[in-house]
């Protein structure tokens, strides 16, 4: 998905969107994320779903671990430079 085709996303919507990019470029499936990171498949699945109301900074980190790269890496990223101010 690129970034422009894009409206208005959300903080979670783009923290799923780029795990779900990390997962294509590194050519693993969300289970496998899943073992990498030490947590069960179903926390992988519940991060990437779009319903989920909220993400844990800690279960990003572990994810991020499992992808081996550091939050900093993770959140240097285009989705994240262009989310809408959340205070209104």
């Amino acid at each position: 998905m690129m970034v422009k085709d894009v409206v208005e996303l959300s903080v979670k919507d783009a923290v799923a969107i780029r795990f779900k990019e990390l997962c294509d470029q590194q050519n693993i499936r969300p289970n496998e994320l899943a073992v990498r990171s030490g947590v069960t498949p179903s926390t992988v699945y519940s991060m990437l779903d779009s319903s989920r109301h909220s993400v844990s900074i800690g279960t990003i980190k572990k994810l991020c671990d499992g992808l081996n790269m550091s939050l900093g890496e993770f959140f240097s990223c285009p989705l994240f430079d262009d989310l809408e101010q959340e205070i209104q």
